[in-house]
């Protein structure tokens, strides 16, 4: 046991998250320090949202000895069916090659803020009757903001599609080709001994560049993760 309030295994913590009756999906993001500064979970309305972060208190300090502070635990509460959890079967709907019949991925909406030298990208994905909020911060560079944006699409990418945690950033850009804008992302997509290279394009709409970063992780990855 490390120091008080340090996860020492925060993939086993969440692990035991997701066994929490209606849980479907969490992420714990940590500090240097390896405590939880941030619990991020996906939940279906069968309790009401205090019942289900006092289940994350729970759990958290029984099995952990990590006290988790409420105000950090965000709960996304989904009507209808949500992806399985480790508590669940799988839906039908998936077939024997693991490959989801589920609608494609696509864009809810995608923002960023600047305050000062900082910036954040926020970008919501949906599927079916699911969403799912992914967050990143970093420079408020021009240059570095595609970036920025694309890994906060793989954030949220990661709450529907669980594969989606092999996935690692390369690069991310905007640039032009002939008369039109285009977003790039390149992505690797990491096995237990290879890397597989992922590259997605999107051209740049009316709605800006940000959303063409976002459309291109999802070309990169929506014909890809069902097989992974």
């Amino acid at each position: 046991m490390g120091e008080y309030g340090q996860v020492q295994d925060v993939v086993a913590l969440e692990e035991e998250l997701r066994r929490i009756p209606g849980v479907a999906a969490a992420r714990i993001v940590l500090d240097p320090d390896s405590r939880p500064i941030e619990v991020h979970v996906l939940a279906s309305t069968a309790k009401h949202p205090k019942q289900v972060v006092r289940d994350i208190q729970s759990v958290a300090k029984a099995g952990f000895d990590v006290d988790v502070d409420r105000r950090i635990i965000s709960v996304v509460q989904l009507d209808g069916p949500i992806l399985a959890g480790a508590d669940q079967p799988a839906d039908d709907s998936t077939s024997d090659r693991g490959q989801s019949t589920d609608p494609r991925i696509a864009v809810d909406g995608v923002a960023v803020t600047r305050s000062g030298p900082r910036a954040t990208a926020e970008v919501r994905l949906g599927r079916g009757g699911a969403q799912a909020l992914g967050k990143a911060e970093g420079a408020a560079s021009t240059y570095l903001l595609p970036a920025l944006v694309a890994r906060a699409t793989l954030d949220a990418l990661s709450y529907l599609e669980p594969n989606a945690a092999r996935l690692e950033l390369e690069a991310a850009s905007v640039h032009q080709l002939a008369e039109r804008s285009m977003a790039t992302v390149s992505l690797v997509l990491l096995g237990s001994t290879n890397e597989e290279p992922l590259v997605g394009t999107a051209a740049v709409r009316g709605v800006g560049r940000e959303d063409a970063i976002v459309r291109a992780v999802l070309d990169a990855t929506n014909r890809r993760l069902g097989f992974a």
